[in-house]
């Protein structure tokens, strides 16, 4: 019996991380047969950026927008029951197609963005946080997409901006989620959009909005209800400053798992391979197999241990965790070496497991987060 909990917990460690895209690159790539017409007219968009007591970003954000090169495009901001003076700057850009949807009830930010969506009236609906800084090519570009009519949503790419102004450089870990995101993007659609700035449309987006599950979750969902798929946009980039206060990242990442355990627990459905294919498949490697990686570790650990002396693989594999957690002592030990790639990547993954099985555990004694607070950056 131990054998085979070795085994299985092995197997859960690796498939999220390693063997699932080794199956996504077998599956063939979706073909889509359209044409392009370079002269065809721009859709009207809205722009709807969410807020909750934004005062001191909001005004930067809204003139971040008037900037854009877009023909025709409304901004809407959707106000979650600010109660601070978020909503009279809103009011002065009036006059110049910005809009402010309040929400008078704080219920959280996809309720705030629902009142934006009935108050919108662009065929195509883009959506964005404040602390985002867009190019001014952006919406353009994000907007192209949809001349494909399969594509039903559309992600930007984040990019980190350091406390002196400069584009953080691509770490392991995000290049790795870029790869998946392009292998995901091309068979049924990525998973879950960048919250920060994605597009949809305007179909999409009336179809079940759900104020309780993850905007950037539940609109990947309607466009394969739909028979539509969401990608991602490489040349799309939406700039944004990291949390400088390490254990605010920490609550950011609890706060995402256990909005992603509600968004799959309200809509268990698209783990349906019958009803949804390799979109149900891709869920449930992408999301469900990776938020149980951290209780196959410690299943691993613990069977190695019961397995060492039986034999010279198990105590190999035994001796690979011990090697591996040593490194993430060291980078909690020491800062000044967390740097380091050997260092860097195991301390990264430990610190986000944790957080995950932190929101696991959070999550099934009944917290939940509809509500939000953004980050202060």
């Amino acid at each position: 019996m131990t054998v085979i909990l070795f085994w299985l917990a092995l197997f859960g460690v690796v498939f999220s991380y390693f063997l699932y895209p080794l199956i996504l690159s077998i599956i063939p790539k979706r073909k889509d047969r359209f044409s392009v017409d370079p002269n065809a007219p721009l859709p009207k968009v809205s722009l709807i950026v969410t807020a909750h007591n934004e005062e001191l970003r909001i005004r930067a954000k809204i003139e971040n927008c008037l900037q854009l090169d877009y023909p025709d495009m409304e901004i809407i901001v959707a106000s979650d029951a600010s109660t601070d003076s978020t909503d009279d700057i809103v009011r002065e850009y009036a006059s110049e197609q910005v809009f402010l949807a309040r929400a008078e009830e704080r219920k959280g930010k996809e309720h705030a963005q629902l009142q934006a969506i009935m108050r919108a009236s662009g065929d195509i609906l883009i959506f964005s946080d404040v602390a985002t800084t867009i190019p001014e090519d952006g919406i353009r570009n994000l907007v192209r997409y949809f001349e494909n009519p399969r594509i039903g949503a559309v992600s930007s790419e984040d990019r980190f901006i350091s406390r002196d102004g400069q584009v953080v450089g691509e770490g392991a870990y995000v290049r790795y989620e870029m790869w998946l995101r392009s292998l995901e993007s091309q068979r049924d659609g990525i998973v879950g959009l960048s919250g920060s700035f994605f597009a949809a449309r305007r179909a999409v987006c009336e179809d079940d909005w759900d104020i309780f599950s993850p905007s950037d979750f539940n609109t990947a969902l309607s466009c394969a209800r739909n028979g539509l798929v969401a990608v991602t946009a490489p040349d799309v980039l939406g700039f944004y400053q990291d949390v400088s206060d390490a254990s605010k990242e920490y609550q950011r990442k609890i706060r995402t798992v256990i909005r992603g355990l509600t968004a799959l627990s309200r809509h268990p459905e698209v783990l349906n391979p019958f009803k949804y294919g390799v979109f149900a498949f891709q869920v449930f490697s992408h999301k469900l197999m990776r938020w149980a990686v951290p209780w196959f570790q410690i299943l691993l650990f613990v069977t190695s241990v019961a397995l060492a002396s039986s034999g010279s693989f198990y105590f190999l594999v035994l001796l690979g965790q011990l090697g591996f957690y040593a490194l993430v002592c060291i980078g909690r030990l020491m800062p000044s070496v967390r740097q380091l790639a050997l260092v860097k990547i195991p301390y990264f993954f430990v610190q986000v497991n944790i957080a995950i099985a932190h929101a696991t555990v959070s999550f099934l004694s009944g917290k939940r987060m509809t509500v939000w607070t953004p980050s202060r950056r």
